[in-house]
């Protein structure tokens, strides 16, 4: 089993809602949904577009998947994101929009918030001695050569190379999309998303989504919520 530290609104939020039913799978319930229309592809298309997201649930990476380390156990780990959630006060950025990197679509910052990176930062360091070391086939997975210097240091060190001041936090709507395909999703991204983009998203959890076994859909599986969240939440309406 691999663990990744993630976060995600609740189960019950109206962007979690909106992403499942744009993806195609609720992580929280395993609940499928038909594949969106999107005008200008086909089903095949866009299921094909939303595979990898969809896999891994409705979220964004704080710490990436990783099993535990010899000698840690499943209990340990979960009592420390609770303590870490507890010790954690929530927060908002204060604004998210419907962004692109490279060719993947996502709900991002609009612009980079100190905050947010030292979150995030300080995930990464906690929980670090959780994780265990990747195997040689992980590590070429990650296709090392064709990072950064910095980016492969923190792949050895961290078991992921877009971590501290590489980290962009992004909660992913698809995968690669080919430049032709892009305007079409990004109209349909717009016209889906668009209560939830412009305004604050509250980072109010710690969540932990789990893969039973390599490949398998990731599920969320606890949510702790951090100081102050049911006073800090922020759903659409």
């Amino acid at each position: 089993m691999r663990y990744a530290l993630y976060f995600s609104p609740a189960e019950d939020d109206m962007l979690t809602k909106a992403a499942s039913q744009w993806l195609g799978r609720n992580a929280f319930t395993g609940e499928m949904h038909p594949t969106p229309a999107v005008e200008g592809l086909s089903v095949e298309t866009v299921h094909a577009l939303t595979a990898d997201p969809r896999r891994y649930g409705f979220h964004a990476t704080l710490k990436a998947p990783f099993a535990l380390t010899e000698g840690r156990s499943e209990a340990e780990f979960l009592a420390a994101a609770e303590s870490f959630a507890a010790e954690t006060p929530a927060f908002a950025i204060p604004n998210v929009i419907v962004g692109q990197i490279g060719r993947f679509f996502a709900i991002v910052p609009d612009q980079v918030y100190p905050a947010l990176q030292d979150f995030t930062a300080d995930v990464v360091e906690t929980f670090e001695p959780f994780r265990a070391p990747l195997s040689d086939a992980d590590i070429a997975r990650r296709k090392p050569d064709a990072l950064s210097e910095k980016q492969r240091d923190y792949l050895h060190r961290y078991g992921y190379p877009y971590v501290m001041e590489e980290f962009r936090f992004h909660m992913t709507l698809s995968g690669q999309v080919p430049p032709d395909q892009a305007p079409a999703i990004r109209a349909a991204l717009d016209a889906r998303f668009g209560a939830f983009v412009g305004r604050p998203l509250a980072i109010d959890a710690l969540s932990i989504f789990v893969e039973p076994e390599r490949g398998a859909d990731f599920i969320a599986y606890r949510r702790f919520s951090l100081t102050g969240a049911l006073q800090n939440r922020k759903t659409a309406s």
